[in-house]
């Protein structure tokens, strides 16, 4: 291995302009940790948030971009056990991922689905971590449950349709044009709502409520999905794409018993996270492996277009995951 590598990092905060291609040090692995060859790199609206400086990364992690990659270990900390050099993965990053080689916690890492490849690899776990820890775990979403995605056309949204639709769950999702809610719709939701031309609290009503809501919206939506909620209900809160400060009518949680939680994947101890890796390794790699779920990809990008992908991003015309090419395979 060279010492040197290709990365993109974030030149000043601000537009996708601000990714710049750099040579930086290729990183050692620390204790628990393997070094991972970056095949493909997963490009995730946090990567824009922490590009435009409103998502530091913890101070143990890298200040180059990317929370996810495929590729194959080169390298082993010491105590890592269960991997060995040659392995192909992908694996949850803190950080770094949009560059030649990667550090991750050995943890945090899970084998590529038989029959699946590196660039499809890429897309899982940002997504499926995120999807799982909050649908299944904070969400409780259980078969037979009805559960209002946002943004169904999303990296998550798809990941989250598929995941609810295999276990059980009735499936609604928002969308903003008609070409995404049948997107949503081919991948298992029984009802798309174009947000632009009819009102999700309505409709979630008719349905007598949504049982479980997966939430990265924010803003006025947060009073919108109380009202869409049926009793009992969880609100799980992941993002705020519209704002986080709102006036609520808090009295609704106690008449209706209702719930309000939310995670953030990147802040979460390296234990938590190897805790979701081993559900996600039990629950639905199998899954994976056996073609039942999958990735739903929009488009890919040299590493060198790093700001052309978070454009794509940005615009929100794409439906599913965006990767870049670093090494291929």
């Amino acid at each position: 291995m060279t010492k040197e590598m290709r990365a993109i990092e974030i030149s000043a905060p601000g537009g996708p302009e601000v990714l710049k291609p750099v040579q930086r040090p290729r990183p050692d692995p620390a204790h628990g940790q393997v070094v991972i060859k970056v095949a493909w790199a997963g490009v995730n609206r946090p990567d824009a948030l922490q590009r435009a400086g409103l998502y530091n990364p913890p101070p143990t992690a890298s200040d180059l971009p990317g929370l996810e990659a495929s590729g194959t270990i080169v390298a082993l900390g010491s105590g890592v056990s269960g991997w060995k050099v040659g392995d192909q993965v992908t694996a949850l990053l803190p950080g770094g991922g949009y560059a030649e080689y990667v550090a991750t916690p050995a943890a945090h890492c899970l084998p590529v689905p038989e029959g699946m490849g590196l660039k499809e690899a890429a897309c899982l776990p940002e997504t499926f971590f995120t999807v799982w820890s909050n649908v299944f775990v904070r969400g409780g979403l259980k078969g037979g449950e009805r559960i209002l995605v946002h943004g169904g056309s999303s990296g998550i949204g798809t990941t989250a349709i598929q995941l609810a639709h295999h276990f059980g769950a009735r499936v609604f999702v928002t969308a903003g044009s008609d070409e995404k809610c049948q997107a949503c719709r081919d991948l298992g939701a029984e009802v798309a709502v174009n947000y632009r031309d009819a009102d999700f609290v309505e409709v979630m009503k008719e349905q007598g409520g949504a049982d479980v809501i997966l939430d990265m919206v924010g803003g006025p939506y947060i009073q919108r999905n109380l009202n869409a909620l049926a009793d009992d209900g969880r609100l799980v809160q992941i993002a705020f794409l519209q704002g986080p400060k709102v006036e609520l009518n808090m009295a609704q949680l106690m008449m209706r018993r209702l719930t309000m939680t939310g995670s953030t994947l990147r802040p979460q101890s390296d234990l938590a996270k190897a805790r979701i890796a081993q559900d996600l390794s039990e629950a639905v790699w199998p899954l994976l492996a056996a073609g039942r779920i999958g990735p739903v990809m929009d488009s890919d990008f040299p590493l060198d277009k790093a700001a052309d992908a978070h454009a794509r991003m940005e615009s929100s015309g794409h439906i599913g995951k965006i990767v870049l090419e670093v090494a291929g395979g």
